[in-house]
């Protein structure tokens, strides 16, 4: 079955319809990660966006379940050069399509994906549409493109209750904005018994349980819309209980501290972004999946200093706080399917809580 993509400036690409039959229209976003596509659909983040992965070849590896990042996975849509119809892994439980259609996200394969790419870093982030009706009318599609908003996507991907993984040591309270369930994993394999909270807890509920250390997780959509949310990460900010941040989390702790977030023009999505750490001078590379930053000029050095920076476009990506045990990372250590370079943070976050302690 033929199907088109339209984007908001009038492009149009057509291919072959994948996954479930049905019309969307979404944020259009690149990935440009070779491997680790069913994490990436699992992502939480992606809530409000199709995206595109750059890469040309996507499903080899077919789906293999105990990867998922969360239950379901989140896209609007997945927009493929080619789709693989037959997986080699012995590890595979289902097929890419399968998946897709069973969990009710149209595709597209068949374009040009790198002249979509062109499009998006040239032109930034738009939005599109995933159509399989041939009798499109343009001219009453783009004033749709245009008018469609992510909205307050946290709510919808956050977990609706309190969830507890057991272990012997510190005591961490996971604030979850669309947690990837490695963040927790990473945490639970060092012996910290991680406590999952709704992104709506109050600060006295979480400090009320008298954690040794708080997290707040990634997430999808605009840090400004969560305007409840940062109003307790204040109070948590002025609490003694160590704090580590990962993407939507440092954004969120930024803006409860006086800083500004805007969006990029196209944002960082993939497995290979190199950061600075700023104390070492050493560079990692790095998983990430964010459409918005933090403004370096809007950082009080009394409050915060830059931790991180982007190599490629010197972008803030990490702030360790000024007399606080609390550090925050635009980037994932947790990342799955990788690289690992920098899961010592986590070690970091645990000497910081044992300190607090002793």
């Amino acid at each position: 079955m033929k199907a088109f993509l339209i984007l908001e400036d009038g492009s149009v690409f057509q291919g072959t319809s994948i996954g479930a039959d049905k019309e969307v229209i979404s944020e259009i976003v690149f990935n440009t990660s070779m491997t680790g596509y069913l994490e990436v659909l699992t992502d939480p983040s992606y809530a409000g966006q199709a995206v595109v992965m750059t890469y040309p070849l996507i499903g080899n590896y077919g789906v293999c379940y105990a990867d998922m990042e969360s239950e379901r996975p989140w896209p609007d849509g997945f927009i493929v050069r080619e789709l693989s119809p037959m997986p080699s892994n012995f590890r595979s439980e289902d097929t890419i399509q399968n998946f897709l259609e069973t969990n009710g996200i149209p595709g597209i394969e068949g374009i040009d994906t790198r002249a979509l790419t062109k499009i998006l870093r040239e032109k930034g982030t738009m939005n599109g549409m995933i159509t399989t009706d041939e009798n499109y009318n343009l001219d009453k599609i783009i004033p749709r493109l245009k008018e469609y908003k992510t909205g307050k996507v946290v709510e919808r991907v956050t977990c609706s209750e309190k969830q507890v993984l057991e272990g012997s040591g510190p005591k961490v309270a996971l604030m979850d904005f669309g947690a990837k369930k490695n963040i927790a994993r990473s945490l639970n394999k060092r012996g910290c018994q991680v406590t999952v909270y709704p992104a709506l807890t109050s600060a006295a509920t979480i400090l009320g349980d008298k954690p040794d250390g708080i997290m707040l997780s990634n997430g999808p959509g605009d840090p400004k819309e969560c305007t409840s949310i940062i109003q307790e990460l204040k109070k948590l900010y002025n609490s003694d209980v160590p704090v580590f941040a990962i993407c939507l989390g440092h954004q969120l702790m930024a803006l409860a501290t006086g800083a500004d977030t805007h969006k990029m023009k196209y944002g960082h999505r993939g497995a290979n972004h190199p950061v600075k750490d700023l104390k070492t001078d050493k560079v990692y590379i790095s998983s990430q999946n964010h459409g918005y930053v933090v403004d370096m000029d809007t950082i009080d050095p009394q409050i915060a200093k830059p931790a991180f920076i982007n190599v490629n476009d010197g972008t803030n990506e990490g702030l360790e706080y000024t007399g606080k045990n609390i550090f925050t990372v635009q980037f994932h250590p947790e990342a799955c399917a990788g690289p690992k370079d920098s899961d010592f943070l986590f070690d970091r976050f645990i000497d910081m809580m044992k300190k607090g302690r002793d």
